[in-house]
């Protein structure tokens, strides 16, 4: 599958080395003699993930394309183009999917669950994902751990058993930096830098996007370093603090809308709070909170964490999961964050 043209305007390549992983492809179809076809979705990635998730970087949110790809593409444009309703969904991602216990009247549903190996679950990039293409899908990878698929790989001698994984978001590439790729396709819109304590601009900085939540900022005037601890897009502003554990960096909770439920007919009760688990961001284990909804529809969430959490931003991914089985309950984004009381 291709998402992304790497010829950029100049003409040379760059981003996803999709032609690379398109021989790997070949040569594994090769040795396991089953036929491969390439699909190019590279319109509707355009379309539906990167150009959604650019407006919102722009505006100083920290979207994360690779979640809203799976939604739209991978479990979305690729599912509906497969023949039949019958046919199978195979995927890399290491998650599990169970079934629920069929009772009369009742038929079983599908679950997502975390994966056997801790480090590389990534059911964090299959929240958004329905309960229709969860049912067609397979995770072959989810009741192993990375070492075990490496040894498979090369007991049955495919080509990529050595391969390098791949890193970071697709169409950046291995070498280029994050904020250098976006001022491609982002204008320049200079702002202050201001130290929160004192209102004083420190610096300017080249656009909202330059800079996330949590991050280190290095200007000139702070007693220590300092971190972006707050954006303004109606001022074009960055707010920075003194010191790694500033209060201003911790959130005791986050408001969550447009939320999406994978079993979209039956959310959790929430009459006095729903005791669950949360993650912010991919590289995290679920934390204790206490979900809330705000409107009849459950589509925005109150959530608030147990502990505080450190370098919340609005436009990342918040990913609800049952506190008994880890089974994935949904996700939506984050549109504030609350702080934590003065």
């Amino acid at each position: 599958m291709r998402n992304w043209d790497t010829r950029d305007e100049s003409g040379t390549d760059s981003g996803c080395e999709w032609e690379k992983d398109w021989e790997d492809v070949q040569k594994v179809c090769k040795v396991l003699d089953i036929p491969c076809e390439m699909l190019d979705f590279t319109r509707e990635y355009w379309n539906s993930v990167f150009e959604p998730s650019l407006h919102l970087w722009e505006d100083g949110a920290t979207p994360n394309p690779d979640v809203l790809c799976n939604k739209e593409i991978k479990f979305g444009a690729l599912i509906k183009s497969l023949p039949t309703t019958s046919s199978w969904f195979a995927t890399g991602h290491y998650a599990r999917k169970g079934w629920t216990t069929p009772s009369p009247g009742l038929l079983p549903r599908a679950k997502l669950l975390r994966a056997v190996d801790p480090i590389k679950d990534q059911t964090y990039f299959l929240a958004s994902i329905t309960e229709s293409a969860l049912k067609r899908s397979l995770f072959p990878l989810g009741d192993l751990h990375k070492s075990e698929v490496r040894e498979l790989a090369k007991k049955y001698n495919l080509p990529t058993a050595e391969r390098k994984e791949s890193m970071g978001v697709c169409f950046v590439g291995q070498k280029a930096k994050f904020s250098d790729f976006l001022s491609s396709y982002i204008p320049p819109n200079p702002g202050p830098i201001i130290d929160l304590s004192t209102g004083k601009t420190l610096a300017t900085h080249k656009g909202l996007w330059t800079y996330t939540i949590g991050q280190g900022a290095k200007v000139s005037g702070m007693s220590e370093r300092a971190f972006v601890v707050k954006k303004d897009p109606s001022l074009n502003a960055i707010y920075i603090a003194p010191g790694a554990d500033n209060p201003l960096l911790y959130s005791r909770g986050i408001r969550v809308h447009n939320f999406t439920w994978i079993w979209a007919d039956c959310p959790p009760p929430m009459t006095i709070g729903y005791e669950g688990l949360v993650k912010i961001r991919h590289r995290m284990e679920p934390v204790p909170c206490t979900v809330r909804s705000t409107t009849p529809s459950m589509s925005d969430l109150v959530i608030t964490f147990h502990d505080h959490e450190i370098g919340v931003a609005p436009g990342q991914v918040a990913v609800l999961y049952d506190k008994d089985e880890g089974r994935v309950l949904g996700s939506g984004t984050i549109g504030a964050t609350i702080p934590i009381p003065s």
